[in-house]
């Protein structure tokens, strides 16, 4: 489905994303792991060509996304507040994406309808704009809004982050039914390794803009996150100070 070839991105001298050769297929759920500068966001951006590369392409379905405009049909994404309205207030702007993908009010109704225990009653017909909201109920937002379209590919960048734990828990559940039951391709970043390992079949490891691992999620592989960032060097170091500390 995805094909990224000899993509390039520089920023000030600095390679930034440097990936020769990735492929995503149809129905797979993908998790995008990495520190802060490991290059993340800029792939993600780059796949929603939203930021152009110095060198190499992506493709969707064997086409270049750069200039290219039927990818965006089958495609939905949330990657920051940037992509919503915040002048409207959550029925308006999910109205208004409903609108844009032929479905008329009753339909988004009835979608929404289906997210409610999502939105956990914080979203619709509470009077306020999305700029008032917080930043979670402002991600549930834009995950709806991505739900709404029906994609072939949703990709999310740091879903996970300001949402609650209920929340949390309901947002896994939607991704894995969106890929198991709907066949959608899910690419999803986060800093949190219990999430991204729990919810994805294949994890990508970033740094430094390099696709350094790529791993099929297994038992082990919660471990070998935790042992490559130093989690668990860093729990053993707490253990030894609380020891000789008393």
């Amino acid at each position: 489905m995805i094909e990224i070839k000899n993509l390039k991105k520089i920023y000030n001298g600095v390679t930034v994303v440097n990936v020769p050769h990735l492929q995503i297929n149809k129905g797979e759920s993908i998790g995008l792991v990495g520190n802060n500068g490991a290059g993340k966001t800029t792939l993600f951006r780059m796949i929603l060509d939203l930021i152009r590369a110095e060198s190499g392409e992506v493709l969707s379905n064997g086409v270049n996304v750069a200039g290219a405009e039927a990818w965006k049909s089958y495609t939905s994404s949330y990657l920051d507040e940037g992509f919503l309205i915040d002048y409207l207030t959550p029925e308006e702007y999910l109205y208004f994406i409903g609108g844009l993908h032929q479905q008329n009010k009753a339909q988004v109704d009835e979608k929404l309808a289906g997210l409610a225990e999502f939105f956990n009653g914080e979203i619709i017909n509470k009077g306020k704009y999305i700029r008032d909201l917080s930043k979670g109920n402002q991600c549930k937002v834009g995950v709806g809004a991505c739900l709404l379209q029906q994609p072939e590919l949703l990709m999310l960048d740091e879903p996970f982050a300001n949402i609650d734990p209920s929340t949390q828990f309901r947002l896994k559940n939607i991704l894995k039914d969106q890929n198991k039951n709907h066949g959608v391709t899910t690419i999803v970043s986060s800093h949190d390794l219990n999430h991204v390992t729990d919810v994805c079949e294949r994890i990508l490891l970033m740094e430094k803009g390099v696709v350094i691992k790529d791993i099929a999620t297994s038992s082990s592989t919660l471990s070998e996150l935790e042992e490559y960032f130093g989690v668990g060097q860093s729990i053993a170091s707490y253990s030894v100070d609380k020891e000789e500390n008393h």
